[in-house]
């Protein structure tokens, strides 16, 4: 059994402001994903300048498509009494699965709706998600949040906000799993040709996989418990399109 290490949520202070490891976690994430994209698109034809607004467009869909999925999926009820909360982003409570769609559409913006453009840009910073999603599950366990269930293998990890019962730390398996591993299998797989439309399709299948796996033994989200067969949480309800999207772009035979 392992304890939780004694580590302060506050990086820094400059005066009353407190730079926690949370935020800075998701900083570190945005730039280390800018720094493989503009590696990656050296040899593809992209420009750093090119990068960064990409990335601006990307930071603007994980904000609000964060926070609205959130809101959307997870506390529907609030729309009908704080309808603005939809646009809180300084509030607490995000969707990874709100964020995706919210990035998905600030670059179809981006690419003016055009679907090739958007399916091929798309293809080119799919190896690079996952060094953001390594990066916020760290986040998450660096603020003790989204912890397993209870277990009593060796690794299992007491919580000090989850009481005296060890959990699986689950943030880390994610961020072995939907981060390294992931980040590491679709940068060799984009190394040769595909046709458009299958790096992005294998992000979403393997992503979609492996979130569904890692839910079951990651505790339900607070306040809301499984919403399907006593079993399906909700992380897993709302990978299955993903899964099934992901297969179709593999398998279809024609170009998007």
């Amino acid at each position: 059994m392992l304890h939780y290490p004694d580590i302060d949520p506050v990086a820094f202070s400059l005066g009353p402001l407190s730079v926690r490891w949370y935020g800075l976690s998701y900083l570190f994430g945005f730039l280390c994903c800018y720094w493989l994209s503009v590696v990656r698109g050296r040899s593809r034809g992209w420009s750093a300048q090119q990068l960064a607004d990409v990335l601006f467009y990307v930071a603007i869909g994980i904000i609000f498509g964060g926070r609205i999925g959130y809101i959307v999926f997870y506390e529907p009820s609030e729309i009908l009494i704080r309808p603005w909360t939809l646009l809180a982003f300084w509030e607490p409570g995000r969707s990874f699965h709100g964020g995706l769609l919210g990035v998905l559409v600030a670059l179809l913006f981006y690419v003016r709706f055009n679907i090739k453009q958007f399916v091929r840009l798309n293809d080119f910073i799919a190896p690079a998600v996952p060094i953001g999603l390594g990066f916020g599950r760290l986040g998450n366990f660096l603020n003790q949040e989204l912890y397993g269930r209870i277990t009593y293998l060796p690794w299992g990890m007491v919580f000090p906000q989850a009481g005296i019962e060890p959990r699986h730390p689950s943030q880390l398996y994610e961020l072995l799993l939907e981060g390294v591993l992931l980040c590491l299998f679709l940068v060799w797989y984009g190394r040769k040709p595909r046709k458009l439309g299958a790096v992005s399709g294998m992000f979403l299948l393997i992503y979609g996989l492996m979130r569904w796996l890692v839910e079951f033994v990651r505790a339900p989200d607070a306040g809301h418990g499984f919403v399907l067969f006593n079993w399906v949480t909700m992380g897993q309800l709302l990978s299955v399109p993903m899964i099934i999207f992901g297969l179709w772009l593999l398998l279809n035979k024609r170009e998007c």
